[in-house]
């Protein structure tokens, strides 16, 4: 994928855990952030961004988005393409 590609995946999970991140309850914030991205984003995306978590020197994600990805991986990684 493209690098404007993955950083604006990278944009865009920060603003959806933006928004979570208000919540009081952690927990829902972390399963909501992970049941945003797994119904609206195609696999293909979860995929690049799975790539991008691997990543430990990705410091541009929000923490919280990290915290929901690694929690919820399982959810967040099914039915994802093959790496290549």
């Amino acid at each position: 994928m493209s690098e404007h590609h993955t950083s604006n995946l990278i944009v865009m999970a920060n603003r959806i855990g933006q928004f979570f991140e208000s919540m009081p309850d952690r927990p829902e914030a972390l399963q909501g952030i992970a049941n945003h991205i797994r119904k609206f984003w195609e696999p293909r995306m979860r995929a690049e961004f799975q790539r991008l978590m691997d990543d430990p020197a990705q410091p541009e994600v929000r923490d919280i988005v990290r915290q929901a990805w690694n929690a919820h991986r399982a959810l967040l990684c099914e039915a994802l393409p093959a790496p290549t």
